[in-house]
């Protein structure tokens, strides 16, 4: 089995899981116009950007420090997840500068289960699929 990459730094917790809109990658293609009105777009995908879950339809930057569901699992947002330089050397010229700020989230995990492909994202009012509320941590 390889071995990923990850930072020396000291962590402040919270960066168990990772999440970024798919919108947010898809922007990049658009990218944007320079003076010379040449569209300087950057193709990625989702797996590319280092991201634990590709999430679709929900603003995630909105959910920081916030509590949330996927799918059968309880998760809290630490903060944003801003790319680093290894994300840049590891695909294209630019993307670092491009991915600031744009929907990508670090995040704790509060309650054991499993994430599927597909699962929803929602907030932690209700029940999940395995009936707990936010409130039944065990």
């Amino acid at each position: 089995m390889g071995h990923g990459s990850y930072s020396g730094k000291a962590s402040h917790g919270g960066r168990e899981i990772t999440l970024i809109e798919v919108e947010s990658v898809e922007a990049l293609h658009g990218g944007v116009v320079n003076a010379d009105g040449q569209t300087l777009g950057t193709k990625l995908s989702p797996a590319e950007t280092r991201r634990n879950i590709a999430a679709s339809g929900v603003p995630l930057n909105h959910l920081v420090d916030q509590e949330f569901w996927v799918g059968e699992v309880l998760l809290r947002s630490t903060r944003l997840c801003e790319p680093c330089r290894h994300l840049e050397d590891l695909t294209q010229k630019g993307v670092l500068a491009r991915l600031i700020h744009w929907g990508s989230l670090r995040a704790r995990i509060l309650t054991e289960g499993t994430i599927r492909v597909g699962d929803v994202i929602r907030p932690p009012d209700g029940l999940n699929r395995g009936g707990q509320t936010p409130g039944d941590r065990g």
